[in-house]
């Protein structure tokens, strides 16, 4: 099981890890253990997320995600399987967390009446300033 916040655990039925050989660091061991590690979790098809979490959760996963809504991380930071495991269900349990957040809506606002008067009154202000660049006039 995956714990995601105290309230919300993501049984192990709905991960899916699998074992790849990784590039990068971990000498010869590199060509014979499989140490980087793809999770995936179908979002769409979880049992235990609210539609609007789900939803959330798949704009957040950005290239992540696919078309299907399985969401797909990969680790392959560190030379061991294991810490390449807690570290893909981490970032997994922090998307979750993030996608968990209610955006506040934001209200939309009316300028006030003085804040309008000052920019009038900048907007006169400069273009006298640049009114008197002119050549003068011969009177």
């Amino acid at each position: 099981m995956l714990v995601v916040t105290p309230n919300l655990v993501l049984p192990e039925d709905e991960l899916t890890e699998t074992f790849v050989r990784a590039s990068g660091p971990g000498g010869q061991n590199v060509n014979k253990v499989s140490t980087a590690v793809q999770l995936r979790f179908d979002a769409a098809q979880s049992r235990v997320l609210p539609p609007a979490v789900i939803d959330r959760l798949l704009a957040l996963a950005g290239s992540r995600a696919t078309g299907d809504g399985v969401i797909v991380i990969d680790a392959r930071s560190h030379r061991s399987q294991e810490r390449n495991r807690a570290d893909a269900r981490e970032r997994l349990a922090e998307l979750i967390r993030q996608a968990l957040h209610v955006p506040r809506k934001r209200r939309p606002t009316k300028p006030t009446l003085g804040s309008k008067q000052r920019r009038v009154t900048a907007k006169k202000h400069r273009g006298t300033i640049k009114e008197g660049r002119g050549r003068p006039t011969l009177d």
